[in-house]
């Protein structure tokens, strides 16, 4: 299912959005502040953020360069009131994907949010990389100091955990996203041995760490 995170301190207005996302099939978390948006987008993951600009503690254009920063590729559409051009310019430089002003359609953010996760879905080839290790999806192959060819679900296990910059991926999350086909969820702790095997094969200063019931990436 496609997670949202929404961010949004109008109550109201958090509650009437959350509500059609909901409806609409997706699974929807709201942040009242821009703090809580951060915290909220380190510890899980989302496919999509929704962040409004105008927010306490941090506003929308801070909460997502901390994110960018932090290495958390999200795919974001930033929703205000501002209607001027530099405002725009701000938050896609910030690292936003689209813009939207208030007042909006509903119909009209589920449109650009359908846009987003298709693009997302549809970048998955090329090569990315994080500290040390290079993982190129069509190859199938991850490089440091040599190169290893490694499977398809090896792939998409190595390209979810890059892809969240260090980030604590949930063991019921991977499973959820990557191996729902497979009838045993220890099928997760088995493909990060594999994966992880394969990171020290290449030299990799970067490995696997298990961390309250999930996995991350990190240089050793």
């Amino acid at each position: 299912m496609i997670r949202i995170l929404l961010a949004e301190d109008e109550a109201e207005l958090a509650r009437a959005v959350a509500a059609v996302l909901k409806s609409g099939g997706y699974e929807t978390e709201v942040a009242s502040n821009g703090e809580e948006a951060v915290e909220k987008g380190r510890s899980s993951y989302f496919d999509v953020y929704v962040f409004d600009i105008m927010m306490p503690k941090k506003d929308g254009i801070e909460a997502l360069k901390e994110l960018r920063d932090a290495g958390i590729n999200t795919p974001a559409i930033f929703l205000t009131a501002k209607a001027e051009i530099e405002d725009r310019v701000t938050g896609l430089d910030a690292g936003a994907d689209d813009y939207l002003t208030k007042p909006f359609a509903m119909a009209e953010l589920m449109a650009r949010i359908r846009s987003l996760t298709r693009r997302s879905a549809e970048a998955t080839t090329g090569e990315i990389r994080f500290e040390d290790i290079v993982l190129d999806i069509e190859g199938k192959t991850l490089s440091c100091n040599s190169s290893i060819g490694i499977s398809a679900k090896e792939v998409l296990l190595a390209e979810l955990l890059i892809r969240n910059g260090g980030k604590v991926m949930d063991e019921n999350e991977i499973y959820e996203r990557l191996f729902k086909d497979e009838e045993d969820k220890t099928v997760v702790s088995l493909y990060i041995s594999y994966l992880k095997n394969k990171l020290k094969s290449i030299g990799s200063v970067t490995g696997i760490y298990a961390e309250n019931g999930g996995y991350g990436l990190k240089s050793q």
